[in-house]
């Protein structure tokens, strides 16, 4: 079993003893995610995979979150904001924009990537390096600045 899937499950079980609603409300969106992922696919998910499911439920809660902004619902984004931040303490520590940059500078070189058609290679090479520590849609626009100016 996943490490990090079981300290979500004691995370669950401490925010039951401490009657702590908000937390505990987050907490089991993050399992029952999970074991969608896992019924649909008939595994047992490992850290790598728990993972890609936090990541995808942290865009989600980004996506919503410039949504609320636009429609001034100040109310549903402090909510989004709440599960987004509790989301992220299960994420590996993020790297900051210099480290993101050097990153994609040597992936750049080391491909030899010139134009935006090559993109896709820098990508493939960055993602498995950066996956949970980096915003990827982030990554990928500064990788288009580079490619294209």
């Amino acid at each position: 079993m996943s490490q990090l899937k079981d300290r979500i499950l004691e995370d669950t079980k401490d925010a039951m003893r401490a009657r702590d609603k908000a937390r505990l409300g987050v907490l089991r969106l993050i399992t029952a995610a999970i074991k969608q992922k896992e019924v649909d696919e008939r595994i047992e998910l490992d850290d790598a995979a728990v993972l890609a499911v936090l990541e995808k439920m942290v865009k989600q809660r980004r996506d919503s979150i410039a949504q609320y902004e636009k429609a001034g619902r100040d109310d549903l984004r402090e909510v989004e904001e709440f599960e987004l931040q509790l989301i992220q303490t299960y994420l590996p520590e993020q790297l900051s924009d210099d480290e993101i940059a050097a990153l994609i500078d040597k992936a750049i070189a080391t491909t030899g990537a010139a134009s935006m058609k090559d993109m896709g290679k820098v990508m493939g090479m960055l993602k498995p390096k950066l996956a949970g520590r980096a915003d990827m849609g982030k990554v990928s626009q500064a990788i288009k600045q580079r490619l294209s100016g």
